[in-house]
């Protein structure tokens, strides 16, 4: 029953893996294509990635970098939710969306409670000296309590029989217009306390949404960052395998812009949308912290240096993303030859994959402890224990997403070889009347608004085959269109339920639903706009886009595009 009721969870999952895996192979490809999908160069990419996190995770190391950002910009409200979204979005670039946003919440919830039990204090503080040695608000709640403790006496005596008597109703009408007097003259204190809940309540709600959409907008920088990423790699080099132009340094070239512009515009919005956009005190020098700024940093502070000082696995860590960084940017960066043409017989088999599965490796031989010595100059004896086990490893690796992704692969086979995808953009040629930019927009808003109710990498597997053939029946450059659609398929901000970075955040009780898509939906104009900036300005010279390239297939339907 234990395994019905789990097949029954996971029903749908279980459907889009085995439908293709159990009827393609039936009219159109045999099995052994078909299994061969499931396990490709994404999957051996993906798997190297994940050790490199796993190290990132186990050793804290991520934690010490997100502290040590914060601590660099400062802890005024503004340049916190700043120095959040800078940390979120460079722990993104390399590990999973997902965990990005697990690993950074919990500091961002431990600042707010620490603001929370500091203005409280100052607030106890500034109200009991606002009236000598007397604190009215604290009056106010003994008078209730006496109240609600006279009334309590008097529900006892009419449960046990006794007469009521008078002078206690007399005394709730006095208490309940002491206290409607009290409420109508609040003390100064009191009323800007309430005005500070206020705002607080906003600078938290930035500061988790900051959280949430950071992940997303850092995983659009390296190919490696966000599976939908890794998908498009995929299908691009299956598709088209005489172009070698996507690798991890042209996309880290024509992403890091884009990120960087969504990040500054997504931080003007949510400070805007939250807290109004204060340039007088964000900039303004020499500015004594308040006791919220002061608790934020005493509170940062205190998480840093309980990390003590950096230790030899996270030393090992560090080094191995250096190099796997500078191998990946090595490979082929096109103005030079890179370290793959020292294989000339092997042309082509040296992938990015081959990076990430190489220092993967290291990871489970690298010793996670040194050699020490004693006072007499010996080796002490150790248990040798790697960095990461394999335990380890499985407990961070996302299997359901290599393996709805291995269907989605084989359900884009089956769409080539039985040429539905060429029959769908037979009939979107029209399109082609269209100018070039219009195309690429409607193509953007479809993958945006379908995004927010399916999962990114289904998303992405669904439209990858359908933009394809498009691109090359209207006779323009495929990556004219699939660079936008790639992007735009992470842009999954208005809902909870959208992204799972977005539903680790809402967890947390701060958000509402209607926070989330007020904030979301301005997120995604921004996206949008800067994506189409870029398509029509820097990223057309590095791919040449304005040139139908040879390596793709001429099948063209006599329409043209104009720009």
């Amino acid at each position: 029953m234990k395994i019905l009721s789990y097949l029954l969870a996971y029903r749908r999952f279980l459907l889009i893996v085995l439908t293709p895996l159990l009827l393609l192979p039936l009219p159109l490809i045999i099995k052994t294509k078909v299994a061969s999908a499931y396990f490709k160069d994404f999957h051996l990419l993906l798997i190297g990635v994940i050790c490199l996190a796993t190290s990132i995770e186990k050793w804290n190391f991520h934690k010490r970098v997100a502290l040590r950002m914060v601590m660099l910009v400062g802890v005024n409200p503004a340049w916190l939710t700043l120095g959040f979204m800078v940390s979120c979005a460079f722990l993104s670039m390399w590990l999973s969306n997902t965990s990005a946003a697990a690993m950074v919440m919990p500091i961002v919830e431990a600042v707010a409670q620490q603001i929370i039990r500091a203005e409280t204090e100052a607030d106890a503080l500034e109200m009991s000296c606002s009236n000598g040695s007397t604190n009215p608000a604290l009056e106010l709640d003994e008078n209730v309590g006496e109240c609600q403790s006279s009334d309590w006496k008097e529900k006892e005596k009419q449960v046990n029989g006794y007469d009521n008597d008078v002078s206690v109703i007399v005394c709730t009408t006095a208490k309940e217009n002491e206290k409607d007097k009290e409420q109508e003259n609040l003390p100064p204190a009191e009323t800007r306390r309430k005005s500070r809940a206020d705002k607080y309540s906003g600078v938290f709600k930035v500061m988790c949404l900051c959280v949430a959409y950071s992940a997303t907008i850092g995983g659009l920088t390296t190919i490696t960052g966000t599976s939908t990423n890794l998908i498009f790699a995929e299908h691009f080099n299956t598709r088209y395998p005489g172009c070698q132009c996507i690798n991890f340094g042209s996309w880290f070239i024509l992403s890091i812009p884009i990120t960087v512009i969504i990040l500054v515009l997504s931080w003007v919005w949510l400070q805007w949308l939250f807290l109004g956009f204060d340039f007088k005190n964000m900039f303004k020098c020499g500015k004594k912290r308040t006791a919220r700024e002061e608790a934020s940093a005493q509170v940062i502070r205190d998480e840093y240096k309980k990390l003590g000082s950096i230790s030899y696995p996270e030393i090992v860590t560090l080094v191995l993303f250096i190099l796997m960084t500078l191998l990946w940017f090595t490979r082929d960066p096109g103005f030079i030859p890179g370290w793959s043409s020292l294989f000339p017989k092997y042309k082509g088999y040296a992938t990015d994959s081959t990076t990430a599965l190489v220092i993967g490796v290291l990871f489970f031989i690298i010793p996670a402890k040194t050699l020490s010595r004693t006072s007499n100059g010996e080796n002490t004896a150790f248990g040798y224990t790697p960095l990461i086990t394999w335990k380890e490893f499985q407990s961070c690796m996302p299997w359901e997403i290599a393996i709805l992704v291995g269907g989605g692969f084989a359900l884009a086979d089956g769409c080539e070889v039985s040429k539905l995808s060429e029959w769908v953009a037979s009939k979107l040629t029209p399109l082609g009347s269209l100018p070039l930019w219009l195309v690429i927009l409607i193509s953007c808003l479809i993958v945006t608004s379908v995004t927010e109710v399916a999962s990114n990498p289904a998303t992405i597997t669904i439209f990858l085959p359908i933009l394809s053939p498009l691109a090359e029946a209207i006779h323009v450059n495929p990556l004219f269109i699939l660079i936008p659609a790639t992007l735009c398929t992470s842009f999954a901000f208005l809902l909870p339920v959208a992204n799972p970075a977005n539903a680790i955040v809402f967890s947390y009780g701060h958000l509402t639903v209607m926070d989330m898509v007020k904030a979301g939906l301005g997120i995604n104009i921004i996206g949008v706009a800067v994506v189409m900036l870029a398509i029509m300005t820097w990223i057309v010279p590095i791919f040449n886009l304005y040139t139908y390239p040879s390596w793709a297939p001429d099948i063209s339907y006599g329409n043209t595009t104009g720009l």
